[in-house]
Parts: structure tokens; sequence; C-alpha cells
């Protein structure tokens, strides 16, 4: 089995990664990583519908999509996730896979005196309170089984990042529950520990209870090639937010010129149909503005943009750009 501790802080290149390893690897593989402030959705999620936009925006929070399904998770520095890609052994169910993939986490929490355990499927709890949600992405005859490890997350942007709004959404895709989490760095009985620590811990512990680990650093071929899937899917729109499910989306808000109310529907990210309605004033019809935005991704990016080449006042009399760009989201 090889060993990589990775330390890179990228969230697009980690999860480039994560699908380099399942690819083009043929070893058994364990894996610790961090990720700067980003959020990660599960493969078949509506992206839009997870998330906070207007939060992710003005923090500057990647969103990033995953293999692996499941629900959104908001990941900072300090969190840690693992890896574990193997052959498939027989005929294991997720629920079989679940368990032996987490067994070595639970076993290295409790040497700790941390009490940790199973909650579930595929959860991992302290005291009925959530710190580890695990996926599982099976590619050919590989399993890639991944988790995360909550030290010391910050559980206020967590809930501000994470923030589904389903009385505006309906559609196919599961909505995220906001569940009672904790941080494993409270249940330990010295505070003063960090998550570096933590990572060098699990890292060693790991090591230590599997036959023949090795550690692993990539060639720079390797590092190219991971580079090329960043650049060519997990940094692009396309990937993060276009893959959605059809979806149906609709606000209203009262501005100072006038109430606004926005009615669209959307497949694989982009807006399909657009209906307006209001006590706005106008000099140029509704509908012309309608038409320039329906093909439109979904996204803020692109929002922006195409309202940006429009005079915007003659839609909507005393009524911002950016008021109008929140209504989307």
């Amino acid at each position: 089995m090889l060993y990589i501790s990775d330390k890179s802080t990228d969230p697009y290149f980690n999860l480039a990664e994560e699908e380099f390893l399942l690819k083009n690897m043929k070893e058994d593989i364990f894996r610790l990583w961090r990720n700067s402030p980003s959020i990660i959705v599960g493969r078949y999620q509506n992206t839009i519908a997870e998330i906070d936009s207007e939060y992710t925006k003005s923090h500057s929070i990647p969103v990033v999509r995953r293999l692996s399904g499941g629900g959104a998770v908001f990941h900072d520095l300090g969190n840690l996730n693992f890896t574990f890609i193997q052959n498939a052994k027989g005929k294991e169910d997720t629920t079989e896979l679940f368990r032996r993939f987490t067994r070595p986490i639970i076993d290295a929490l409790r040497t700790l005196g941390v009490n940790a355990e199973l909650q579930g499927r595929n959860d991992l709890a302290i005291d009925g309170k959530k710190f580890s949600g695990n996926a599982i992405c099976i590619h050919k005859d590989r399993v890639l089984m991944h988790g995360t490890l909550m030290f010391s997350v910050s559980t206020s942007d967590l809930g501000k990042a994470l923030k589904p709004r389903p009385e505006k959404f309906i559609g196919k895709a599961v909505k995220s529950n906001v569940k009672r989490v904790t941080n494993i760095g409270e249940h330990l009985k010295d505070k003063n520990k960090n998550i570096l620590w933590f990572k060098d811990f699990l890292g060693e512990f790991i090591c230590s209870h599997l036959e023949g680990i090795t550690p692993y650093s990539f060639s720079e071929k390797q590092l190219q090639k991971i580079e090329e899937l960043k650049a060519n899917r997990y940094s692009t729109d396309e990937w993060n937010f276009g893959k959605s499910p059809r979806y149906s989306f609709s606000a209203s808000k009262r501005f100072p010129k006038g109430i606004v109310e926005l009615y669209l529907n959307a497949e694989n990210g982009i807006i399909k149909d657009l209906d307006i309605k209001g006590d706005y004033f106008f000099t140029r019809p509704t509908e012309e503005f309608i038409k320039k935005l329906i093909g439109t991704p979904h996204t803020r990016t692109d929002i922006e943009k195409k309202i940006g080449t429009l005079d915007l006042g003659a839609y909507f009399a005393g009524i911002s750009s950016e008021d109008i760009v929140s209504l989307f989201f």
C-alpha cells in the first residue's frame, strides 16, 4: 500500500488528484489531505440548491464537484480528509465498505480516548454528534472511499456556506441535511493539539497497523496530469455547476423602486425558461430582457457577465444590476 500525505490545500487540485489516483494507479492507496475553505458537492447534486451563493461569493469560497455520491460538505483547514483506494473484494455492498474503511479511523481515535463510532451507514460520530461524512466511488474494479474528519472546523462558516433553500427549489436533487456536528479536538484531553499534529498522528497510526505501506511522492509527469485534470474539469463551471439535474427556482424581493418576482427552469445548469413579474417601472419590455437571459448558465459569473452588457435601467428602473443578479440565487 502507498501512503500519500499531501501538502496541497487547493481543492481543485485535490479533487483532480482523487480521480487520477482512482483511474491511473493500481496499488492500494491511503491518502491524507486538506482543503482551504471550500464546498465539495456530491457527484449528482444540484449545486445551486446546496450553497448560499451570496456567502460563497463574498467570501471567495470555491465550489467543487467530486466523483463520489452523498451530500455537500464544507471544508476548511480545520478538516482532515482521508482516502482509501483498493481493488474490490468480492461483492461487498456499500454498508460493508463503509464499515471496513472507517474501522482504522475509529481504532486510531479510540487510542486517543475519543469514543468514536460508525453511525448509520456512512457517518462517524462522537456521543451522537457527527464529525465525519464518508462517500464511495467505484471505477471498474477499483473502490475509492473518502471521508472528512472535523478536527477544528469553523462550524459558523459551515452553517453559513451550506444553506439549502427548499422553499425555492423543486427538483430531483436531494437536499443535504444540516446535522448536529462536533470537532474531534473538543474531545481530546490535551486541548493544545492542532490538526497538523493530528494528521501526523493518524498517518503514523495507519502506517504502523497496515503491512507493507510505504510513503509515495508523485513524479513531475504525474503532477502535470493532475494539473491538466484540474484545468479541464475540476476548476470549470461546466463540471461544478453544469451537471446539475433539471430544477425550478423562484425568488421575490421588494426593492425601493418596486417588487420583482423571478421564476426559472434550468437543465444541466442552463436557464431554459424564465419569467419575471412585478410592479417595477421600465422603458423597454421585460420579454426582451428574458430573451437575452435564456440559454445563459445559471452561475453568478455568467449572469453578471450577461447583465453587464445590458441597459438594465431600461428594464428595471431604479433597481441595480447587483440586486437583479441576486434574485437569480
